[in-house]
């Protein structure tokens, strides 16, 4: 069992940034990995960018150029570092734990880009 919290999404205009945070309860060593997703308004949820216990990261092509994923593991904390924000970014963004064959999700954090 693992539980994640987001936090850090807000109102941002057009090419802004912000950094969100997703804490989980136990070591990221002892999660296989720890991915973000998010969702827009009447659109299924997408994969953004994943990092593993190893450190080893994975982004979906589109965002590979302005969104940055990295982790402080002294605080079981993983970070979405999203640069040049467009209003197609807006979205509740989710954080999603995996250990073995098990998904733990988080509530998720809502991100609004005004143009």
């Amino acid at each position: 069992q693992v539980d994640v919290a987001e936090s850090g999404g807000g109102l941002v205009q057009a090419g802004g940034s912000l950094r969100l945070s997703c804490v989980a309860s136990r070591s990221l060593f002892s999660i296989n990995d720890m991915g973000w997703y998010r969702q827009a308004p009447g659109k299924q949820r997408e994969w953004v960018a994943s990092i593993t216990s190893g450190a080893y990261t994975n982004y979906a092509p589109s965002m590979r150029t302005r969104f940055t994923i990295s982790r402080d593991s002294a605080k079981n904390t993983v970070f979405l570092q999203m640069n040049g924000l467009t209003p197609e970014d807006t979205g509740v963004y989710f954080c999603r734990a995996r250990v073995i064959n098990s998904d733990y999700w988080g509530q998720g954090t809502q991100v609004t880009v005004s143009s």
